[in-house]
């Protein structure tokens, strides 16, 4: 057992899209921005997989007050280095009207690698996401506390669902993105662990296959890190408002140490058939907070608004614990008055017929909380 507490400290990833102010398509201009971005950033900008997108990460926090700084600081340089070369940004899982055919891979051997190796899953991934670390520094329990966290995943899914266009099309889904992505070998949910030395033998076992290098290109929706002392969730859309990442990373932050603590306390809690989640992801991203969810522990379908308030009441204590409590629940009341970035977008497109007023849409609510506030 620990001979301390964890800090719990968080640190976030975003991808955001590059747009075209004259077009609203994506636009490859990363080779322009990211080494702007860096030169000032350092390695908190960097490449993704296209060059029409962009990843920041955080620095690791300890607050959600230093967290909503880092990230207005992050969201704030990314928008005004774009403004400086007459491009826009937008925070959204997909873009409603860009075909993946016209997306340049970034020139790097990562990426090059991934192209060659997984060809069209490659070619068609013109997603984004946001990821959440949470510090753990026991690989034994943060593997036990995967094990728990992983019940929770789809109600995440849920919360965040901000891509429901693709190709130009209203794909019926919250989270088109939870789709696309689930399609690749190594993403999704794991299956629980028993011991790190079961974790190390299935990572030596897929290795030992070819198929990746090492246990960073394991794409699970939630996994130890290879690099950090965190447990990484990694299935949400990136969020239109800096409001909604904060909301997120506190509710992960707080999932993570409920679980955990309940690790060590050994409490019980339901071992779900990976063909059970895989139903509760799917109602996750195809109705995010507009219908019905899965109560994973009774596989019922229930209200969304019953199931966000069933993972407030777990997480609870924790986000007390944290001095979250309060400003959780006012983010997650508001989420679920005013709707996900799914059901906003999909108002926009329902009120005017226009996919490019929803990119404008995206973009003006990925400035909400920025210093910036001009347009090119």
């Amino acid at each position: 057992m620990p001979t301390h507490v964890p800090a719990f400290t968080i640190g976030v990833e975003e991808e955001y899209q590059i747009i075209d102010p004259l077009t609203r398509a994506l636009s490859s201009s990363a080779g322009h921005l990211v080494p702007q971005l860096q030169a000032t950033l350092g390695e908190r900008a960097q490449f993704e997989i296209h060059l029409s997108q962009i990843e920041i990460a955080t620095s690791v926090c300890h607050s959600l007050a230093e967290l909503r700084q880092e990230l207005l600081y992050l969201r704030n340089s990314v928008i005004a280095i774009a403004h400086q070369e007459g491009l826009l940004i937008a925070a959204a899982g997909t873009h409603p009207f860009s075909t993946w055919h016209d997306q340049q891979f970034t020139p790097q051997s990562r990426y090059i690698s991934l192209e060659q190796n997984y060809q069209q899953l490659a070619r068609e991934q013109s997603i984004f996401g946001c990821h959440v670390h949470v510090g753990i520094d026991d690989r034994e329990l943060t593997l036990q506390t995967l094990n728990r966290v992983r019940n929770w995943v789809s109600t995440l899914i849920a919360l965040s669902a901000n891509s429901p266009f693709w190709q130009g099309a209203d794909t019926g889904y919250a989270s088109y993105r939870t789709e696309i992505w689930r399609r690749w070998p190594l993403a999704g949910l794991p299956a629980t662990f028993a011991s790190p030395v079961e974790f190390e033998e299935l990572v030596q076992t897929v290795v030992a296959t070819g198929m990746v290098e090492d246990a960073s290109k394991i794409y699970w929706d939630v996994r130890p890190s290879l690099y950090y002392p965190t447990l990484e969730l990694r299935a949400m859309d990136v969020t239109l408002t800096i409001d909604e990442a904060v909301m997120m990373a506190g509710l992960v932050r707080a999932l993570v140490r409920t679980c955990y603590e309940q690790t060590l306390a050994d409490e019980p809690f339901p071992v779900m058939r990976p063909e059970l989640m895989n139903i509760a992801h799917w109602f996750a991203a195809r109705y995010g907070l507009s219908d019905r969810l899965i109560n994973v522990a009774t596989m019922h379908a229930i209200p969304a608004s019953e199931q966000v308030a069933n993972l407030l009441a777990f997480v609870r204590p924790a986000l007390e614990a944290n001095g979250d409590w309060y400003e959780i629940v006012q983010l997650v009341e508001c989420q679920l008055m005013q709707g996900n970035g799914a059901m906003r977008q999909r108002a926009i497109y329902n009120r005017t017929g226009n996919l490019e007023d929803v990119v404008d849409c995206a973009v003006e609510e990925t400035m909400h909380g920025s210093l910036v506030t001009q347009v090119p």
